[in-house]
């Protein structure tokens, strides 16, 4: 499956967006976007471009389509996962357009010209989660398979085959605990 710059990076927003919920099991409960603030460095840090000030009203919004995205992760198959991305696409209002800024390609926006950052968002995270709907590869959106994370990530492993969100915290807390574990048992 073949990956631009800019469907990366929304795949890395929405990902990201997603982890910030604080309902999700084996979250401390922490919305990770409670204040203003919290909405302003998360676009700083993924570069979402034709941004102004930010309002209460564009932090509930983003609140209310990350719900949404959550529900994505969460689809059991992709007849679902395709009505939800269906919704929030056309909630955006979406007019696709050629760009070529800050030094990238030619690539796609989603989201018209003045959308508000959740129109942004929802226009742009959805559109590169339907590729893989469309791909038939929705088992791609995945959640950590430590029982104490369930944290969203995009598998894009050759084989499908990554089960934690961070290989070097996730995963490797659970292999030494299962090494242990087996040591443990081999002493007696």
């Amino acid at each position: 499956m073949l990956i631009t710059h800019d469907t990366r990076c929304a795949l890395d927003a929405v990902v990201d967006l997603v982890n910030t919920a604080p309902d999700e099991e084996g979250s401390d409960g922490v919305d990770g976007l409670s204040l203003i603030a919290d909405l302003e460095d998360f676009v700083r840090e993924h570069n979402i471009s034709g941004v102004g000030a930010l309002t209460d009203r564009d932090l509930s919004a983003v609140r209310r389509i990350r719900d949404r995205f959550c529900e994505v992760f969460a689809a059991k198959d992709g007849a679902r996962a395709a009505a939800l991305i269906n919704e929030l696409v056309a909630s955006a209002g979406t007019t696709p357009q050629l760009t070529d800024h800050d030094g990238f390609d030619w690539h796609v926006h989603y989201f018209a010209p003045g959308a508000s950052v959740a129109d942004h968002l929802a226009a742009d995270c959805g559109m590169a989660l339907a590729f893989f709907v469309v791909a038939g590869e929705q088992e791609r959106l995945r959640r950590c398979e430590a029982p104490d994370c369930r944290r969203a990530f995009v598998d894009l492993s050759r084989n499908r085959s990554r089960r934690y969100c961070d290989s070097r915290t996730c995963g490797n807390r659970l292999h030494v605990a299962a090494y242990r574990a087996r040591r443990k048992e081999a002493a007696g």
